[in-house]
């Protein structure tokens, strides 16, 4: 079924600029927000989160996510607000992809380097978004590629709880996020391979999902996460998984962040079945935010 698409185009300060230029959104770099108003703008944001995590276990906040949000009216406020607000909303399940890719759709090289594609913006932006979700989820290939961390490091909050999927239990428990004990972690794989009476591989706990083919079922993985209290989750990688996610419908917004650079060959980005007409083909409504000099296209699955 294809979607009917819209786009829109946000400059720094959220407003909508289709003919008018913009400073890149994120220009700072990395590190904690530059600038004293959007130092207090992330400040903020984090209270948002503390604040739907309270309402999520049934706590009575002194004001609502958008009474908080419209006390600070800034344009460093405006920009974040704009971009991380839907992470904050209570009583609500959101699952977010992300992906950074060149110009051609690829997310690494054919032997799987990819560091780094996009700039130091968008690497920032997926701390921010890390420490606003409750849980990041990756595929066994982007652990045994790049042995990842994914922790919160450049900006101030929390780290969520990290959830790997490896289906067939193919992954060593020397993994640096298997041991670290930097956050809360999850090993995931299918009920069929896990052995009765074993519930951790290092120090990361263990969790039997039920098979759906060749991978774990997404949406009984998802109502499993519900059940511990992870209810907006962040996609990170690789293609393979993301691509599974959007595959199974089970995505509410997907990022994808495009470099300006030509790799010419190596892994995509998004796969999914092939399609015979280009009706078929997901045409979803978009927001556009510059990052630097790369460009993020997020596009919106959610229902209304």
């Amino acid at each position: 079924m294809s979607l009917e698409r819209k786009t829109t185009v946000y400059d720094t300060a959220g407003r909508n600029t289709a003919a008018a230029g913009s400073v890149p959104f994120g220009s700072e770099g990395p590190g904690i927000p530059a600038s004293p108003e959007e130092e207090a703008a992330w400040r903020t944001l984090l209270a948002l989160r503390r604040a739907r995590l309270a309402s999520q276990a049934g706590g009575n906040g002194s004001a609502t996510p958008l009474e908080i949000a419209s006390r600070d009216t800034s344009p460093a406020a405006a920009r974040l607000f704009d971009l991380y607000l839907p992470l904050c909303a209570p009583g609500r399940r959101l699952v977010v992809g992300h992906l950074g890719q060149s110009l051609d759709g690829k997310i690494a090289t054919g032997t799987g380097h990819s560091r780094f594609i996009n700039g130091a913006p968008n690497i920032l932006h997926l701390h921010r978004l890390r420490a606003l979700v409750d849980g990041i989820v990756v595929g066994a290939g982007t652990v045994a590629a790049d042995d990842p961390q994914l922790t919160v490091r450049l900006c101030d909050g929390p780290c969520p709880t990290r959830i790997v999927i490896d289906t067939n239990r193919r992954l060593r428990d020397s993994h640096r996020l298997f041991n670290d004990g930097a956050a809360p972690t999850l090993a995931v794989c299918a009920e069929d391979v896990l052995p009765v009476g074993e519930q951790r591989i290092g120090r990361a706990e263990l969790l039997g999902v039920k098979r759906s083919g060749d991978w774990i079922d997404v949406h009984a993985l998802l109502a499993s996460l519900a059940g511990r209290g992870l209810r907006s989750l962040l996609v990170e990688g690789g293609g393979v998984t993301v691509s599974r996610f959007l595959a199974a419908r089970a995505l509410d917004r997907l990022q994808i962040t495009i470099a300006p650079v030509i790799i010419g060959s190596g892994r995509p980005g998004v796969t999914l079945p092939a399609i015979a007409r280009m009706d078929e083909a997901l045409r979803p409504p978009v927001r556009r935010f510059e990052l630097g000099d790369d460009v993020l296209f997020e596009c919106l699955f959610e229902k209304s």
